[in-house]
């Protein structure tokens, strides 16, 4: 990409790992998207990376999201922002990422990459940082916290892939059944030897 601008480049990688993310709820069921197929579930990965961008976005640079998230309060259980509660609505936890995107695009739009912060969160030898270094942690995680809901999702109903981007080995439902079915004989195989 000759002549383009780092910031809006990191910025389009952010934006692409938020979708990938919030697309592995399409087309599930309530209980699909709060079941616990590993230590957390699809919307709680959602919730978890929306609290992690009005941390990082806003906190971090002086912009405080308005409301406390009661999942970081003294009393919260632990890893309270990695699962959904039964009265938290998929609603309410998509809204509060679109509002999290919102308030942190602001801040990217706001600041230049060389925009200090403090993350009070992080060791005190750790926690100067520039909008780069956030913008480069914030992609890394989203897009970590987006592969787990590929894996969360297959488990579910066997969906892979991204929405915008069918990079994924041609074939059916089938085609894709039986080659889980080799790799578990090749699987089977090597842990004979």
């Amino acid at each position: 990409m000759t002549g383009s601008e780092p910031k809006a480049d990191m910025h389009r990688y952010l934006r692409v790992a938020r979708e990938g993310l919030l697309w592995k709820l399409d087309g599930l069921p309530e209980y699909d998207v709060r079941r616990p197929l590993t230590g957390t579930n699809l919307l709680g990965l959602v919730k978890h990376v929306a609290s992690m961008e009005l941390g990082y976005f806003g906190d971090v640079f002086g912009r405080p999201w308005e409301q406390p998230l009661p999942w970081f309060a003294g009393d919260a259980e632990p890893n309270a922002d990695m699962w959904a509660t039964a009265s938290e609505s998929r609603e309410e936890i998509v809204e509060l990422y679109g509002r999290a995107w919102a308030h942190a695009d602001a801040t990217i739009d706001a600041l230049a990459l060389d925009t200090i912060g403090q993350v009070p969160w992080w060791p005190a030898d750790r926690r100067e940082v520039t909008l780069h270094r956030i913008l480069v942690h914030m992609i890394a995680e989203t897009h970590r916290h987006a592969g787990h809901a590929d894996i969360i999702r297959e488990l579910i109903d066997g969906a892979t892939g991204r929405n915008d981007n069918d990079n994924l080995a041609p074939g059916d439902q089938a085609w894709w059944e039986n080659h889980r079915k080799q790799l578990e004989r090749v699987a089977r195989q090597a842990g004979q030897g």
